[in-house]
């Protein structure tokens, strides 16, 4: 009965503001921009406070960390679920964050209208890595313009098992050399859980969905501290994922 209640109710939530992105998407950039910050903002929250009433799942990242973050930084984190783009939203709810995306998001329903209208990065599947490399300068581009955050997940696709992939560098690389930003390296954990469709509700059910900051990098100097960063941040993200799955069940910790 909960979880009938639990899809009907986040069926409530998503239906309206979906309907109105897909109504103006092709009629008016600045509506659809206008439905496309309502999904991620407002809709976003209540979609995890509906799981956390019907479901028992917590949303779990402390705001302390957050004190003392630079005014603009890139962030630099593992990749699980296509909720992890959802997460980051709630997370740094104080700042506009846009995401290094592969442009086959854009054939999810309400995702990609969502993406396009907000210009984050899309990806493209083809063309080549000089395509890819000119849409991740051009984020960079639009990201110091307007003040906003980057993310970027150098694994480059979702861990289906949780488990940490490697990080490839060269989309790190032109992202920061564009923008020469600081580099927080974040962690989250427990969207591999829900990414199916045929456990999402179960494994739902006194879930929780953690990130975390681990470590704020100035703005690297040089490809050696580029490099560092990204040989560092693997085992930053292992060691806290680690320490997370040792937990006990049920537990709050951050």
């Amino acid at each position: 009965m909960l979880s009938f209640l639990t899809v009907l109710c986040l069926s409530g939530a998503l239906l309206f503001p979906t309907f109105m992105l897909c109504i103006t998407y092709p009629l008016s950039h600045k509506w659809a921009l206008f439905w496309s910050d309502y999904i991620t903002s407002r809709t976003a929250r209540l979609v995890f406070a509906i799981l956390k009433y019907y479901r028992h799942f917590e949303f779990l990242g402390s705001k302390n960390e957050r004190d003392g973050l630079p005014e603009q930084f890139v962030v630099v984190s593992n990749h699980q679920s296509l909720l992890d783009i959802v997460v980051y939203f709630k997370f740094f709810s104080d700042h506009v964050v846009r995401f290094v995306a592969k442009d086959t998001l854009g054939k999810v329903p309400m995702v990609g209208k969502m993406l396009r209208s907000q210009e984050h990065c899309m990806i493209p599947r083809k063309g080549g890595a000089a395509l890819a490399m000119k849409s991740i300068e051009r984020l960079g581009e639009r990201v110091l313009e307007r003040g906003q955050i980057p993310v970027i997940f150098p694994e480059g696709t979702r861990s289906r098992d949780g488990n940490l992939g490697q990080f490839y560098s060269a989309g790190f690389r032109r992202l920061e050399e564009t923008v020469k930003l600081p580099v927080a390296v974040c962690a989250l954990d427990g969207g591999w859980k829900i990414s199916k469709l045929d456990s999402i509700l179960r494994n739902l059910y006194k879930g929780a969905y953690r990130v975390k900051i681990l470590k704020v990098y100035p703005a690297p100097q040089s490809k050696a501290e580029e490099k560092q960063i990204l040989e560092e941040a693997p085992h930053l993200i292992q060691a806290q994922l680690d320490k997370w799955r040792a937990l006990p069940d049920g537990s709050l910790e951050v």
